[in-house]
């Protein structure tokens, strides 16, 4: 039975993955990923190494054996449904639910998950629009671009955003970008580097940083004529 230690670990590298599948996720993108030295995330990469979660390159990275990423599906399932839950059951903010589940994903059974799956009709998205993967492993693949990469004139429909920052996360609610929400990117200054967003229903503009858009993912519908 795997570790709650463990269990994160092989997570946080599927999630640093998540958007380069395939590649080799660099030692330093992981130890910063999960707060830790170098050292310290090198010898726990050894012994995931050795129970065939992870193959190690040294000197050059690590991914996810098939074995691991069974696994790192199985957490973010659990993560994604416990945040759901939060949110839709018990009244919580979407940018409060992320703490809470990552507690709660280590603790709960397999059984409970079923429940909470079954209780809230099979969604397939947390609030945040990121996908929840079956309960066979099986995971949605999605066809968004990061706000920063859309075309200046291009309508757009939020698809998911970055869960990691709840004060982000507050000013995207105040600001509607929420999944599901249609915007217009009517402007990319490049020398402010800051792209300008418009709610196509209400008409609110909103300014952000390109560092910020670049945790915005949605689907391009269209061009503004």
């Amino acid at each position: 039975m795997a570790t709650s230690t463990v269990e994160q670990y092989i997570k946080t590298i599927y999630q640093q993955s998540e958007h380069s599948p395939g590649e080799i996720l660099q030692m330093k993108q992981l130890s910063d990923a999960m707060g830790v030295t170098p050292g310290t995330a090198t010898a726990m990469v050894k012994h995931l190494s050795e129970r065939d979660l992870v193959r190690y390159l040294p000197r050059k990275g690590v991914s996810l054996t098939p074995r691991g990423r069974s696994l790192a599906l199985t957490m973010i399932r659990r993560h994604r449904l416990i945040e759901t839950f939060l949110e839709q059951v018990l009244g919580y903010d979407w940018g409060e639910v992320h703490d809470d589940a990552e507690r709660l994903e280590h603790a709960v059974s397999e059984r409970f998950i079923h429940r909470i799956d079954a209780y809230l009709g099979f969604p397939v998205a947390d609030p945040h629009g990121d996908p929840i993967p079956s309960a066979e492993g099986e995971i949605a693949a999605t066809d968004s671009r990061t706000m920063d990469l859309q075309q200046v004139g291009a309508v757009v429909s939020i698809s998911r955003v970055d869960a990691s920052d709840p004060g982000f996360l507050e000013l995207l609610k105040d600001n509607l970008v929420t999944p599901g929400e249609v915007f217009v990117l009517e402007d990319r200054n490049s020398l402010a580097g800051t792209i300008s967003l418009r709610h196509r229903a209400s008409g609110r503009t909103l300014v952000i940083g390109m560092d910020q858009g670049a945790r915005i993912y949605g689907e391009s519908r269209s061009s503004q004529p």
